[in-house]
């Protein structure tokens, strides 16, 4: 573990904690060693369960960013063009 909080809902059940994470833990992934782009997205589709509206993704999105320093937009972006394989981003 990074030495950042992941953004969370503390309104949100564990479950929901723990899929949230996942997708937080699966960007990183993407950006640092390369990560499957189909469990990328199936992660992606399930965090939608949880934050549903667009908004609420990208105030999450951001304040992951500023932790982080990795844009789950960019990463998302990445993984829909591609679809298959390895899903790996390259430092800016």
């Amino acid at each position: 573990m990074k030495d950042y909080q992941y953004p969370l809902d503390l309104d949100w059940t564990t479950n929901e904690m723990v899929i949230v994470t996942n997708l937080w833990s699966a960007v990183e992934q993407a950006n640092e060693t390369g990560i499957n782009t189909k469990a990328f997205l199936a992660t992606y589709k399930e965090f939608k369960t949880v934050v549903k509206s667009i908004g609420e993704e990208k105030r999450l999105g951001n304040e992951f960013q500023k932790a982080s320093g990795y844009s789950l937009y960019r990463t998302l972006q990445q993984a829909k063009k591609q679809e298959s394989g390895r899903l790996k981003l390259g430092a800016d």
